[in-house]
């Protein structure tokens, strides 16, 4: 066949899921299509993701497909691994004891990609005094904070209707519930579990990422988590640009350059100890600083 004929016969479509070699990708009139990626892929050292925009040349008969091209990303993850997320929804609850820790790195990784991010406490029904708690430690970090129940419904539809038009994730550490707010929401039925009552922390039942469509909906059910690390090396400069609340501060601290770690005269420090900014926040901040710092001064070794 011609090169000419096979660009004729190129479909361009998103990738929902990956199986071993194989990748299926949904193209704008809803088929599915099973695929393999070409060796120049691998040669360039290119893996597709979950959420690739891409052109496949189909498969004839029970024949396979070839993923050709991968566009170009407008975001990318490698834990878990999938891309062009437009909104992150990060998902904490009652119990599993929240792991703000973990919340405040998904919002960095989110943040140096342009992906907006919104913070869903599900299970509200168990703590409602939680979700408004979360409001006030966030208040100055430009997150919508949603509080959602499956049991009760409240919240559903709100989630719902911002997910329109977006290439959602769902992310959060294992447990949570990620996986029965996707049931509940469209009802897609994505595979779920229960907390373990030995340890209290939830099993993953997800074991890869993959797309869900339902009219201008897309949303990328992930696999949990309960640890993540930063996926890049990062100077520590940088880090305070991910955080909201310390931009309007900018260059009011005693010395130029100032990382918000204790400094005389951190600007940062004193609205902390005024009750201006979160005291949690700021802890956090300068434990995952002291993070990137380490991996900074090692980066050649």
């Amino acid at each position: 066949m011609s090169e000419s004929s096979q660009e004729n016969r190129t479909i361009r479509g998103a990738i929902i899921r990956g199986i071993g070699s194989f990748y299926y990708v949904r193209s704008a009139d809803g088929t599915v299509y099973t695929v393999r990626a070409k060796k120049k892929f691998r040669h360039q050292g290119i893996s597709p993701m979950v959420g690739d925009e891409v052109d496949i040349l189909p498969g004839e008969g029970e024949e396979h497909g070839w993923l050709e091209a991968i566009l170009p990303r407008t975001s990318q993850c490698i834990r878990p691994p999938v891309a062009n997320i437009s909104l992150l929804w990060i998902v904490i609850c009652p119990e599993p004891a929240p792991d703000m820790l973990l919340v405040d790195r998904l919002l960095i990784q989110a943040r140096r990609q342009n992906v907006r991010c919104a913070l869903i406490v599900n299970k509200c029904d168990l703590d409602p005094a939680l979700p408004d708690r979360v409001r006030e430690e966030y208040r100055d970090a430009d997150v919508q904070v949603y509080a959602v129940s499956s049991v009760t419904g409240d919240g559903l539809e709100t989630i719902r209707n911002a997910m329109h038009g977006e290439l959602s994730c769902i992310a959060g550490q294992s447990g949570v519930g990620k996986s029965t707010l996707l049931n509940t929401l469209f009802g897609i039925g994505a595979e779920t579990g229960e907390i373990s009552e030995k340890i209290r922390r939830g099993r993953n039942t997800t074991r890869r990422a993959e797309m869900f469509v339902l009219g201008d909906i897309r949303v990328l059910d992930t696999a949990g988590f309960s640890l993540l690390e930063m996926e890049e090396v990062m100077d520590p400069v940088l880090l305070k640009d991910a955080y909201p609340e310390f931009a309007a501060l900018e260059g009011q601290c005693r010395f130029l350059g100032c990382l918000h770690d204790q400094e005389p005269g951190c600007c940062v420090t004193e609205k902390m100890r005024c009750g201006e900014i979160a005291q949690q926040r700021v802890l956090r901040y300068r434990q995952i600083l002291s993070d990137v710092r380490n991996t900074w001064k090692t980066r050649y070794q």
